[in-house]
């Protein structure tokens, strides 16, 4: 058991030694546990240190004083000793069981903490070695040791969770067997969380068998995981088994249908409702709560109606889930054209008390009022609201400012907008891009700017969408300097990626003769990742095309095609007009030509590019053809035009093809 050591230690193999203290018995439990890898431990004795003298002895079992062990006792207690040296393949060593350990209770008054070096011998007092074995989990040698007590072990011990089904598998073949609640509780618990569905799927088949189910919750929670997993399969087989017992079907097809609306499966939703109905179960409050949103939002709005009624008859004590239904009855009844029957809804919960109103129930009541453009129903009830503190959704701000546009009550926007900022409530984008587009459709683009540059005063920030509409509203009014410097506080903001303002911009641009700054604007567009589109090009076409560049025009019109930008009716004339200009008809005729090719429609600027082109070439069969496809697209013409027509069919001498021209194009179809 034991070998000498070069330095008088004595050597203990492979168990690692660990000593712990108990201040109240004052003993030191130390702990050997076996490793793989043999190691020798050392004990440290004959120490001495600050005049105090600690020693120790030790007898372990195969010693000649194993069946003696006694204990003496020193000042100090020992912290711990533990130390390890290298092992020689050469040296022997004591196995023990893995899975046992020893135990050695040393009984020692307060020591110093022992030192390495080496000391002389001394009397070393007799450590007492208690041999413990602990003990292992029971396993059953038979099946019929298999009972409900042990598989509950089984399960609950994580260790052995991995053999429980095996057991389970084994005491099922006994025909006196019947699995207990816990049991099948535990064994479903520990399948969900391994993931083994179709382990799952055969459990809840021996609970229909043996008519023994887990508890409602349990089961609840198996379906909502199940569905949220997307085993739609497994929970209608589920769905199938637990539907003999009342109580866990109830919680089952409840839980089925919440984590069906969660995944936007309304239809879903609704066969489990219309599957429970045919099964008798009759609903709690959130069930219905669950079938009546899933009916609201595929749009039955008379199903909701019906539903809410029976809801209504079974006088559930839930005011949260009470209001949850109502808020649902007014959004549909009110998404569907009928807000006065929402209504009347409303006004009778109110009087009766049967449920706390909330701010969604206005939200969803003032939005169906302002849809339907009842201005005096929707501002009583806005008023209503702003009194109860009810004004929680910016929704409710934004269509009642698209109500007041639309009728052209734009002093009414100002005001909501206040009302908006008493509330503590931030205003948002949307409206505020709202609120501008909304003057410059009405009053033009200078009361755009105007009414802008009234509400930044006064607190507003505008983002992205309202940035782009301002900008493009001082381009509009001729204001190209304050628009620049809207685009730079735009980009300074960090909206650097708008492709409507970067279009609006460079067509300022080419407005205003300033070709080379609106390339170095795309190219710093590019460099950002913001790839232009269509309209970026025809500005860049025409511009370039009215200075009679043909060679910008033409890379222009090849990298389009490169990036597969698809070009558009104004692209085809802004091209067309650039070579008419030039005098490079044949170019004219080729691009008009794939542009018919393309299903493209004649508008009046490309007949009128066109006319003058066939014209100078005498070109008159497709002259012809050009206003037989203009009358059966039904083009209209202006008087320019049409003079223009009448001039070049005389000059060619075209008698026969003029009167059918003043015959088919009367005065009565000339636009002025």
């Amino acid at each position: 058991m034991f070998q000498s050591h070069p330095r008088g230690m004595s050597v203990v193999a492979p168990a690692i030694l660990t000593c712990t203290t108990n201040p109240r018995d004052d003993k030191v439990h130390t702990k050997l546990r076996t490793t793989r890898r043999p190691i020798f431990a050392v004990l440290s004795s004959n120490t001495e240190s600050s005049g105090n003298l600690c020693s120790s002895n030790m007898a372990v079992p195969g010693s000649p004083d194993w069946s003696v062990a006694s204990t003496k006792s020193c000042r100090r207690t020992c912290k711990a000793m533990n130390c390890f040296v290298p092992a020689y393949k050469s040296r022997p060593f004591l196995a023990f069981p893995a899975s046992n350990s020893i135990v050695c209770h040393v009984k020692s008054s307060s020591c110093p903490s022992p030192s390495l070096e080496e000391q002389p011998k001394t009397e070393f007092p007799i450590i007492n070695l208690d041999l413990r074995l602990q003990d292992s989990q029971p396993f059953a040698t038979s099946d019929s040791e298999i009972s409900n007590q042990f598989l509950c072990g089984v399960l609950n011990d994580p260790l052995t969770q991995g053999v429980a089904y095996e057991y389970y598998k084994k005491v099922k073949e006994r025909k006196e067997f019947e699995p207990e609640r816990p049991v099948l509780k535990l064994l479903l618990r520990y399948l969900v969380r391994s993931k083994k569905w179709s382990l799952i799927e055969s459990v809840f088949h021996d609970c229909q068998q043996y008519n023994v189910f887990p508890d409602g919750y349990t089961c609840s929670r198996l379906i909502g995981i199940c569905v949220k997993a997307r085993k739609f399969r497994m929970v209608e087989t589920l769905l199938e088994a637990c539907k003999s017992d009342r109580v866990t079907a109830l919680f089952s097809f409840e839980s089925a249908m919440r984590g069906y609306n969660k995944l936007h499966m309304y239809r879903r939703t609704i066969l489990a409702y219309e599957k429970m109905k045919s099964e008798g179960i009759l609903m709690n409050s959130r069930c219905y709560c669950h079938i009546i949103k899933a009916y609201q939002k595929v749009g039955d709005v008379d199903k909701v109606v019906a539903l809410f009624q029976e809801f209504g008859s079974r006088n559930f004590s839930s005011k949260l889930v009470t209001g949850q239904v109502y808020k649902m009855l007014c959004e549909s009844l009110g998404k569907a054209g009928r807000p006065f029957e929402a209504l009347e809804y409303f006004r009778n919960v109110t009087k009766k008390g049967i449920s706390k109103v909330e701010p969604p129930i206005y939200s969803s009541l003032i939005c169906s009022f302002a849809n339907m453009r009842e201005i005096d129903v929707a501002q009583e009830l806005f008023k209503e609201a702003e009194e109860k503190k009810m004004l929680t959704d910016p929704e409710v701000f934004l269509k009642l400012i698209l109500m007041y546009i639309e009728e052209g009550m734009m002093e009414k926007t100002v005001d909501i907008v206040r009302i908006m900022k008493k509330t503590s409530l931030r205003m948002s984008d949307c409206v505020f891009c709202a609120i501008v587009n909304g003057f410059a459709k009405r009053k033009g683009f200078p009361a755009a700017v105007k009414i802008y540059e009234q509400l930044t005063s006064e607190g507003c920030e505008p983002g992205q969408v309202t940035y782009a509409s301002v900008i493009n509203a001082y381009y509009r009014s001729g204001f190209y300097s304050k628009a620049e410097m809207v685009f730079l506080e735009m980009e300074q903001k960090g909206f650097d990626k708008c492709l409507v303002a970067y279009s609006t911009i460079v067509a300022m641009y080419g407005k205003t003769g300033r070709l080379r700054d609106a390339l170095r604007l795309v190219a710093k567009m590019k460099l950002k990742g913001c790839e232009p589109n269509v309209w970026i090009y025809n500005s860049l076409l025409d511009m370039h095309g009215r200075v009679k560049n043909l060679r910008r025009v033409e890379k222009l019109w090849k990298e389009m095609k490169r990036r597969k930008v698809a070009p558009d009716k104004v692209t085809y004339t802004s091209v067309i007009s650039a070579y008419n200009r030039a005098k490079e008809f044949e170019k004219c005729v080729n691009f008009y030509n794939e542009y018919r090719r393309n299903q493209g429609v004649i508008d009046k600027a490309m007949a009128g590019i066109m006319v003058g082109v066939f014209s100078k070439t005498e070109q008159v069969d497709e002259l012809l053809k050009l206003l037989r496809d203009m009358k059966s697209e039904g083009t209209p013409f202006d008087r320019r035009l049409y003079l223009s027509v009448l001039n070049s069919l005389r000059d060619a001498g075209l008698l026969v093809q003029t009167k059918w021209l003043q015959e088919s194009f009367e005065a009565k179809h000339v636009l002025r």
